[in-house]
């Protein structure tokens, strides 16, 4: 099968551990154990990652070192966060495949994502990247550099910017060569590069985070995927989450899903664009299959032995 997966924060990062580039290796070593079982029982993969935390550090480096050099823009900041990850999901998942004897050529795509410059997103941006400050710091930076900063749950302030709808996936005949050719691609990383076409059809890079389920979601109905994979940290979708009658789902139709979230019952932050993704996925053509599971279970939930179902 055609297979897209989409990998979520646990995927890239330890909670409790620190945040440098041996320690998200290592992470990402154990992770691709995962994505290789479902290569070996025979699915083609077409990986996407998300970006959240490491290119919310990328903009600290540069911010605080730009009295010695010009710090990069936001758009280039998510590129290089692309080109980071991607260098270590490649470099750990061909070194897992050459253990297993498994002759496949893995390959990171720097992908950019055309977004609507008069999306309703860059009225109201919601994303939130990088550290939290404190009150004070917070407006300094709203003053100098023109930040949005939002408080956080209690937790302090973070910049936050907007998250606009993916349109085009630019390098999309790319991609579908590559995959095409049987080479496992690393693409749309953290969404995609976000950009907006000008007058004259050219691109510009603007301040923007697209949501990484949406951006798989629309890769894999570009690709004609058979299925769509999010993974995340938790084995299905519950409803009542932590509540007494919680209760995890096995399947959900189309209805039972729009029903659900008319009803509240998943978090803007986590499961609800999870689960919208996978609502448009299945809803674009008839046989088509979403599956939202744990990345430790992913290989399972390919077979139909864990995770939740999300079918017409």
């Amino acid at each position: 099968m055609k297979v897209i997966v989409a990998l979520g924060g646990n995927a890239l990062q330890a909670e409790g551990k620190p945040a440098t580039s041996e320690s998200q290796l290592q992470v990402i070593k154990d992770t691709v154990v995962h994505l290789a079982n479902m290569i070996e029982n025979g699915n083609q993969i077409v990986i996407v990652h998300g970006n959240g935390p490491q290119v919310g550090r990328l903009v600290v480096q540069n911010e605080y070192a730009s009295k010695i050099t010009p710090a990069m823009p936001f758009d280039v900041c998510g590129a290089m966060s692309q080109g980071m990850i991607g260098y270590h999901i490649q470099q750990a998942l061909k070194e897992e495949l050459r253990k297993r004897n498994i002759k496949k050529s893995v390959i990171t795509l720097l992908t950019q994502v055309v977004v609507d410059k008069n999306d309703k997103g860059f009225q109201e941006p919601t994303k939130p990247i990088g550290p939290f400050y404190k009150e004070d710091e917070a407006k300094i930076l709203t003053k100098e550099k023109g930040y949005i900063m939002l408080e956080d749950s209690g937790r302090g302030y973070r910049r936050v910017v907007a998250s606009p709808e993916p349109k085009r996936i630019v390098e999309l005949e790319t991609i579908k060569m590559l995959v095409n050719d049987g080479q496992i691609v690393i693409s749309v990383g953290g969404g995609g590069i976000p950009v907006i076409e000008k007058d004259d059809d050219s691109l510009e890079g603007i301040a923007a985070v697209i949501d990484k389920d949406l951006a798989s979601e629309k890769l894999a109905e570009d690709l004609d995927a058979d299925i769509l994979v999010i993974l995340t940290a938790v084995e299905k979708v519950a409803i009542n989450f932590g509540k007494p009658d919680h209760k995890n789902l096995d399947v959900m139709t189309l209805q039972d899903a729009e029903k659900y979230i008319k009803e509240g019952q998943f978090a803007p932050g986590s499961m609800l664009p999870k689960v919208s993704a996978a609502i448009k996925f299945v809803g674009s053509k008839p046989g088509r299959k979403a599956i939202i599971a744990s990345l430790e279970k992913a290989k399972d939930a390919l077979m139909g032995e864990s995770g939740t179902y999300i079918v017409q």
